[in-house]
């Protein structure tokens, strides 16, 4: 490790990898320069904006059997949200990148060239397959975005503006970028999507520091209240990107210490949910509160409402309520396989799911707070796909497509989940559905109880030689009508 002092303030500025050409002074936000034999100012830059994330500079972890080192961050805001790209070295001195995007994370490293030439920039688009490093992959995003802050090391100069032009694309679990940049030929890194528990990481941010510090400057935290009409928006700050006033319905911006007001919207009447915002509930032994909710609707006018949900251990998940009733999805780390979006398969888990049907959906209501900036007549297209009782859904954009996975929620659990905050009456069809909960006990029951009303006569005879074979009987009917009652669960799960 170099240590060197910083040409602004004079504090310690350290330089744990020789590949860092930059570091950012953490007192004064100088970025300094390493030259041979000595250091330059280039002037300062903005201060990362603490967000939800876990990881922080010094966090430590384990891939592929080596172990790395968080040493610095670069915050990247593009038109819809923002991400962190963490910089990481190995034990071997090879770095890499940590990408977090959401709570989801890849991790990245510099492949050579191949002597394939890569495709433009502009001839990309989300959704398509591109054959690139021998490999088949499918565009996930391609946008254009700028750098808003810096942290610890870095291997390039960088400053407040520097333009990121990046394309990714995934396969299965593996994870491909191709860098737009800098001038020259673009630069291809390849890695894998990955989890923080996956990477055994260490010195991660625990939930009350996340708590205390997100949403800060250097401690700067203001009360927030809709710059159009007053109302009190109750947000995580710092959790998320956007917010839309429930009253107004007002777009903020929120990834900056003070908001910003992006459209002004319309007084109308209070929507009525299920689920209200701000409330909170226990699935597993996680706690989530909901964040956010929105109002789509599909090309014949079915609506539909979703709930986006934020627990501080497992990020986010979602709550889908439809006319069918109630389903959780989660947005998929490992990518199921399909030739194309038009495909009548995809393949996850070596298990294959059948295209339903592909339709187009529009935002119709929002309010709250989201990880993306969200408004009223984004357009999505949407591809679903189904084995059982699972779905996976792809969803595209202009600049981006993601998959998720669902599964139904019953209507008890969902009052167990949530309890008295849960508003109305299940529908129909969640009656049906939770009617078919345990269908095989309560038929057994059914069965057994005919079996001993046809017997009650002889019964009552010839107990000792009869109750033997009853008791035998039921228990034929009994057991195996446990075991199939069981699977249903674990498929509904």
């Amino acid at each position: 490790m170099q240590t060197v002092s910083c040409p602004s303030c004079g504090a310690e500025v350290n330089f744990r990898s020789h590949a860092s050409v930059m570091a950012v002074c953490e007192y004064c936000n100088t970025r300094v320069l390493k030259e041979a034999g000595a250091v330059k100012d280039l002037g300062k830059i903005s201060s990362v904006l603490e967000d939800y994330t876990p990881i922080q500079v010094g966090t430590s972890g384990v891939l592929g059997g080596r172990n790395f080192n968080v040493v610095g961050r670069i915050q990247v805001q593009y038109d819809a949200g923002m991400w962190n790209e963490w910089y990481i070295v190995f034990d071997d001195a090879t770095t890499g990148w940590l990408g977090d995007a959401s709570g989801q994370y890849m991790v990245t490293t510099l492949r050579a060239p191949d002597g394939n030439a890569l495709p433009a920039f502009e001839e990309l688009r989300p959704g398509k397959p591109y054959q690139l490093a021998g490999e088949r992959y499918m565009s996930a995003d391609v946008r254009t975005a700028k750098c808003i802050g810096g942290q610890g090391e870095l291997p390039f100069k960088v400053g407040d503006g520097w333009e990121v032009k990046a394309a990714d694309f995934r396969r299965g679990e593996q994870f491909l970028t191709i860098d737009y940049s800098d001038e020259g030929p673009p630069l291809l890194y390849t890695g894998v999507a990955v989890t923080l528990e996956a990477m055994q990481c260490q010195l991660l941010r625990d939930v009350e520091d996340i708590k205390r510090t997100t949403g800060r400057y250097r401690g700067k935290l203001d009360a927030l209240d809709c710059p159009n009409c007053g109302t009190q928006i109750k947000y995580l700050p710092g959790l998320t990107s956007s917010l839309v006033c429930q009253s107004c319905h007002t777009q903020i911006d929120a990834a900056s210490p003070k908001a910003e007001v992006i459209a002004i919207g319309e007084k109308q009447e209070r929507e009525r949910f299920t689920l209200p915002l701000g409330a909170s509930g226990k699935l597993g032994n996680q706690d989530f509160t909901i964040i956010g909710v929105m109002r789509r609707a599909d090309d014949e006018g079915s609506s539909w409402t979703e709930y986006l949900l934020y627990g501080s251990r497992n990020g986010f998940t979602w709550l889908v309520e439809t006319e069918d009733g109630w389903s959780r999805a989660n947005v998929l780390d490992q990518w199921p396989e399909a030739k194309s979006l038009e495909s009548q398969t995809a393949t996850l888990d070596k298990a294959d799911f059948s295209k339903l049907y592909d339709y187009n959906s529009v935002v119709t209501y929002a309010a709250g707070a989201f990880n993306w900036r969200v408004q009223v007549g984004d357009h999505t297209h949407v591809y679903e796909y189904r084995r059982q009782q699972v779905t996976l859904a792809a969803e595209l954009t202009t600049t981006e497509l993601g998959w998720s996975r669902s599964t139904p929620v019953a209507w008890d659990q969902l009052k167990a989940w949530f309890g008295d905050a849960v508003k109305g009456e299940p529908r129909a069809s969640a009656l049906a559905e939770d009617s078919g909960k345990d269908r095989y006990k309560r038929s057994a029951k059914n069965w057994i109880m005919g079996i001993v009303a046809l017997n009650a006569i002889p019964l009552l005879f010839n107990f000792g030689g009869t109750i033997g074979t009853l008791i035998f009987a039921g228990l034929a009917l009994y057991l195996p009508a446990l075991v199939l009652d069981a699977m249903d669960d674990q498929q509904k799960k």
